[in-house]
């Protein structure tokens, strides 16, 4: 049974369309990456997915449950939603047991948690004290309170340094190891790649792509970038590789030739021979960036531009 499924999911805000007609499944187990632009409809459609606001149209079901229903999946279901936020008077222990005396949970459950998110030992400090990247694991801890068997976070890496960010992907790794299904949404796209089994990818509310990340990295693209030691010797170069029947583009004084990494050595072959020293020759393959700026055609400032004229041009008709 998918941990998650959409069926012609939408969500209107006035002439705002934020979630335009989606449908998608999110397999059981392992961590899904939701990702896409800013101002994409990510947190508007988890929050259709967790029933804290209502569908305009289409339907949903978290856990085989209908989300017109929340209270027949909500006790299976953890949630990190923005910046968590605690009282920083009270220990990290505390913070916990009054989220569980709320969810009539046991408090015998609090120890487990904090084990899992790596604050054994921390738990009688104040949440005042903690570093943004220990709140966070605070706020995972709260989320895995009723041991659910979905976990919602919604930028979980956000304002982390890059050593609480490997941190945090650590943590989510070890958790969907559980056997847990783990719905991660971010922007920081190379995390996404080092976490992620599954990926849902959506661009002004519109579904781009759904299916495993194995799947859409083979539209990746290998290149070998080649530099000639002179940069008059461009040409000489271009001629060589169009001689092979190579195909491939020029950026400044860089050639980047479309052939496999292993074809390396056959491009210094034909420099070579050819009169011509290399003074770089860089493999390179296509990221989930790379990938991502493709399915949707443009930076976040542009896309964020393209909203905006958007939103203004519905404003003036």
């Amino acid at each position: 049974m998918p941990a998650i499924t959409t069926d012609g999911l939408t969500r209107k805000f006035g002439d705002l369309t934020a979630v335009d007609n989606i449908t998608f499944e999110v397999p059981s187990g392992g961590v899904v990456g939701f990702v896409g632009p800013n101002g994409s409809g990510k947190s508007t459609t988890i929050r259709l997915l967790l029933g804290l606001i209502s569908a305009t149209s289409g339907t949903g079901t978290v856990l085989g449950e209908p989300i017109e229903s929340p209270e027949r999946f909500a006790h299976r279901v953890g949630a990190l939603i923005e910046n968590p936020t605690f009282v920083g008077s009270l220990s990290a222990y505390d913070n916990l047991r009054s989220l569980a005396a709320l969810r009539g949970l046991s408090k015998n459950r609090i120890g487990e948690v904090l084990e899992i998110v790596g604050l054994t030992g921390r738990e009688n400090d104040k949440a005042s004290t903690f570093s943004l990247g220990m709140k966070q694991r605070l706020g995972i801890a709260a989320a895995l309170l009723p041991d659910p068997d979905l976990l919602v976070l919604d930028e979980p890496t956000n304002g982390l340094d890059p050593a609480g960010i490997v941190e945090i992907r650590n943590l989510l790794k070890a958790v969907a190891e559980g056997g847990r299904t783990v719905l991660v949404s971010s922007h920081l796209l190379g995390e996404i790649q080092a976490m992620v089994d599954n990926l849902v990818v959506i661009r002004f509310g519109k579904l781009l792509y759904s299916g495993t990340l194995e799947q859409l990295m083979t539209d990746a693209v290998e290149q070998v970038v080649a530099s000639p030691e002179h940069f008059e010797d461009m040409p000489r170069l271009i001629a060589a590789v169009d001689s092979e029947g190579w195909s491939h583009s020029t950026t400044g004084n860089e050639l980047a030739v479309n052939i496999s990494a292993d074809r390396s050595p056959d491009l210094d072959r034909v420099a070579h021979e050819a009169g011509l020293t290399l003074r770089m020759l860089t493999p390179r393959q296509d990221d989930l960036e790379d990938i991502f700026l493709k399915l949707t055609g443009a930076t976040d400032a542009e896309l964020a531009a393209d909203r905006s004229g958007q939103r203004d041009g519905k404003d003036r008709s």
